[in-house]
């Protein structure tokens, strides 16, 4: 592998990135194991932030990576588009079961987005072959993220993701987010007030009339806006209206699946279970690129009552790719008999503890965590939305640490492996930034 500088940056358009400024002073990363990154001048780098929230069992995980080789040399590419390969359906039937089965069915695309985007066209195709065809609306949530199609893009409500693309779909409105600074600063889990945040719902039934509703989608937690954990209450509400008014409850648990939450999913630990969930990111521990939708079976089964013949006309070309598929299943291994989940409960006070030992440094205006998953607030500067954060973001870096921000909010999520010692390593060194930050 090449662990030299790269002779030229410039051809290399980044994602989600200030292009000009890093390739001014690039941060280049050339290997990783377990907790820790290798950066090109051979620095070690604790991964506060599991790659891109997306590595659970730590990284070149021998297990992940032995399947992944395995299966490259036995079946390197296999279509899904009428035939299809042993492990798409084998990992298809070890999913429910990681579910406990309060899911039947799978829907493999290659990311996060497409999850979304195929849950959406899911909703709507629902509606009309159950003869209700006028159920074309969408709702979702300011600040919320759900990707970057279309789809993702017109549900979502992060506005710099937004505004540069047009009108996006049409016959899409908004809840309000539930993020409270002024009552529910320094939450430890689910905040106590916002709960009739959720009756919002109620209020665009009444304006567009529940006949138009198709489905509502919402991140449990949101991630990528910054960590706004939901008030106590508040999605089994959601829940309620949904079930009240016949309209489908979509959980994006790209961010939140896979155990962030110290249980396999977000709709675990709520005990709130949604019609459609959106997977992907620990997925396959990032590995490979792969997304799912898990469907409750009255959702599969109203297609399968058509006449005979394709049923939804979607998908991708590596729906279900074979080196996806092994890397999925040696995740779900790793994840049973390592013992990942019961590692990230047992440190999960611990990391909370670590949080909160913030309070009162500079700047610091909000911390809230759940799981293992924290979001630290700093108070922005005037007039420079982002820099005090992204400041810190750069400081981390040069110190030995990746954590991640967006706006002024700094979001940790480590690798579930993690041992008392990396998180007094992270939190040890965030406070030392966080007390010299401009």
């Amino acid at each position: 592998m090449n662990e030299s500088r790269p002779t030229s940056m410039s051809a290399f358009w980044m994602p989600f990135t200030n292009n000009r400024d890093f390739k001014a002073s690039p941060r280049l990363l050339v290997s990783s194991e377990g907790m820790y990154y290798k950066d090109v001048d051979g620095n070690s780098v604790l991964d506060g932030t599991a790659g891109l929230w997306c590595v659970p069992c730590g990284h070149a995980q021998p297990r992940i990576t032995q399947a992944v080789s395995e299966m490259v040399g036995q079946l390197d590419f296999a279509p899904t588009f009428q035939m299809g390969h042993p492990a798409a359906f084998d990992l298809a039937e070890q999913l429910m079961e990681y579910t406990g089965h309060k899911f039947g069915h799978v829907f493999y695309t290659n990311s996060g987005s497409e999850a979304v985007d195929t849950a959406l066209k899911m909703a709507l195709a629902y509606h009309k072959a159950r003869g209700e065809g006028g159920r074309t609306r969408l709702i979702g949530r300011e600040r919320g993220y759900h990707g970057v199609g279309f789809g993702g893009l017109s549900v979502g409500g992060i506005g710099n993701n937004r505004k540069s693309f047009g009108p996006l779909l049409p016959g899409v409105d908004h809840l309000p987010h539930t993020h409270n600074l002024s009552k529910n600063a320094f939450s430890r889990g689910e905040p106590d007030v916002g709960a009739e945040l959720a009756d919002e719902l109620e209020r665009l039934v009444t304006l567009h009339d529940a006949s138009t509703i198709a489905a509502v989608i919402i991140e449990p937690v949101a991630g990528s806006t910054g960590v706004l954990v939901p008030p106590k209450g508040y999605l089994k509400r959601l829940r309620e209206i949904c079930d009240k008014h016949g309209i489908l409850l979509i959980f994006d648990e790209v961010i939140t699946g896979f155990g962030r939450l110290c249980t396999p999913f977000a709709s675990d630990y709520f005990g709130v279970e949604p019609d459609m969930m959106t997977t992907a990111k620990g997925l396959t521990n990032g590995v490979v690129p792969m997304g799912a939708v898990f469907s409750k079976r009255f959702i599969h089964d109203a297609f399968m009552e058509a006449p005979a013949g394709i049923e939804l006309f979607h998908g991708y070309t590596y729906s279900g790719h074979p080196l996806a598929c092994a890397a999925s299943l040696a995740t779900l291994e790793v994840f049973r008999e390592q013992g990942i989940i019961e590692n990230a409960k047992s440190l999960q006070p611990y990391f909370e503890d670590a949080l909160h030992s913030l309070r009162g440094l500079p700047h610091v205006i909000d911390l809230r965590s759940i799981g293992l998953v924290a979001g630290i607030e700093l108070e922005p500067i005037a007039g420079k939305p982002g820099a005090r954060a992204y400041s810190a973001f750069k400081k981390a870096f040069a110190d030995g640490i990746l954590i991640r921000v967006t706006g002024d909010i700094i979001a940790l999520s480590p690798p579930l492996i993690l041992d008392k010692q990396h998180i007094d390593e992270l939190f040890g060194k965030l406070a030392n930034i966080l007390k010299n930050l401009d």
